[in-house]
Formats: structure tokens, C-alpha cells, sequence
């Protein structure tokens, strides 16, 4: 069976969440340009309190939570993959540093040698 996927409808609450994320951002910036005759404790706890506050309330809006759940199923992901050992990571890496040496040769040689082609016999045009 196919599975089908849900989309859910932005309402007018997480709109106003989304809004209000981004005005304690605004603010926190603001905050911090405004407390500078405070001291840098005072700048820099109004910052990170401000935009932490934004990040919660971007999290209870319905794309903070489906930004939560991608991350978690990427994380998921990530534990499923199976990493090389060392020694063949190695080796790949040894294939791969191989072939563009190869591969830059080969280019310098065409290069070269159409130059040669062109300008020298072409051409006649002698360096």
C-alpha cells in the first residue's frame, strides 16, 4: 500500500508564534545594542535569554515541531550508517588523491599538446 503523507495547515496560532519568534529576535538584538552602558554580562545575557525564548516559542509552532522531528529522523539516519574502518578509509582516500594526480597529468598533457597542435603548427606562432 502506499503511504500518504499529511500536510498540515499553518493556523493562524503558529503564524502568530512565527511572528512572535521573530520579534524576540528583533528584540534580543535590540536588547543587547541598547544594554551597552551596562557592561558586556548584561549585552550578553539579554542576547542569549531573548533568543532562547524565541527559540522555545519556534518550537511549539507546527514548523518548529516538524523542524524537530526532521532532525530527529536524520539523526536516526545517521546511527543506521554503516563507516568504513580505518584502514579501508585510508585506502579510499589513496584512490582518490591517485586518480585526480592522474587525471591533473592527463589534462596538462592534452593542454600541451593542443597548445602545440595550435599554436606551433597551426598557427606558426613560436614562443
Amino acid at each position: 500500500m502506499a503511504t500518504t503523507q499529511v500536510q498540515t495547515v499553518s493556523t493562524g496560532i503558529d503564524k502568530a508564534k512565527l511572528a512572535a519568534a521573530a520579534a524576540l529576535v528583533v528584540a534580543a538584538l535590540a536588547a543587547y545594542y541598547l544594554l551597552g552602558k551596562q557592561g558586556p554580562l548584561a549585552q550578553w545575557s539579554a542576547l542569549l535569554l531573548g533568543l532562547a525564548v524565541a527559540v522555545v516559542v519556534f518550537f511549539t509552532a507546527e514548523p518548529g515541531k516538524a523542524l524537530y522531528a526532521f532532525g530527529r529522523d536524520a539523526w536516526r539516519e545517521v546511527k543506521k550508517v554503516v563507516w568504513p574502518a580505518r584502514k579501508e578509509a585510508i585506502q579510499m582516500t589513496a584512490y582518490v588523491f591517485v586518480f585526480v594526480l592522474v587525471m591533473a597529468l592527463f589534462l596538462w598533457l592534452t593542454d600541451k599538446t593542443l597548445e602545440w597542435v595550435f599554436y606551433d603548427l597551426i598557427l606558426g606562432w613560436k614562443k
